[in-house]
């Protein structure tokens, strides 16, 4: 009976025998403390207070739809890139500097202006390069390799068709 009482009891530290631990040190008690210790549980995650973090989203997207900010400065320019610097081009000319930087803080324009279809090369090492390694560059799929263990199945092949020939 004494057995699943003590079982129960779920002692993890000492704070579940309050003083008894205590006076077993004072009083020289070596046999009630050994005992006293041995029911401590073994079991780190037992002792140590664990509380459920919540996971906070604070990626980039997130953290842009939370304050209300619109999309980054795009650093390479694409299509759309040449008709947003036109109309700030032409909004500089028609109304000055204040109405361009407006417009620019609206929607902001590209902050380079790099060669398309280059593969981002530099135009003038994209066209040194000759038409064989351009062909690579522009290849989406990776050209599938000649297998290890060619000659074997060569091999095996040749001698599967001889003894289909003789049979």
């Amino acid at each position: 009976m004494q057995i699943h009482t003590l079982d129960k009891a779920a002692i993890i530290n000492e704070l579940g025998f309050g003083t008894g631990i205590n006076h077993a040190v004072h009083e020289g008690r070596r046999a009630d403390f050994a005992l006293i210790l041995s029911m401590f549980s073994n079991d780190v995650r037992d002792n140590t207070p664990v509380e459920k973090v919540d996971d906070i989203d604070t990626t980039e997207q997130a953290l842009r739809k939370r304050f209300e900010l619109q999309s980054p400065q795009p650093l390479r320019s694409d299509q759309s890139s040449y008709d947003i610097s036109a109309q700030q081009a032409c909004l500089f000319h028609s109304s000055g500097l204040p109405s361009a930087k407006l417009s620019h803080y609206l929607t902001p324009d590209a902050l380079t202006y790099l060669p398309e279809d280059t593969h981002g090369l530099p135009e003038e090492v994209y066209h040194n390069l000759s038409g064989h390694q351009r062909r690579a560059m522009g290849e989406k799929e990776p050209k599938e390799l000649m297998p290890i263990d060619l000659y074997n199945q060569l091999i095996k092949a040749q001698r599967t068709f001889q003894i289909q020939t003789q049979a």
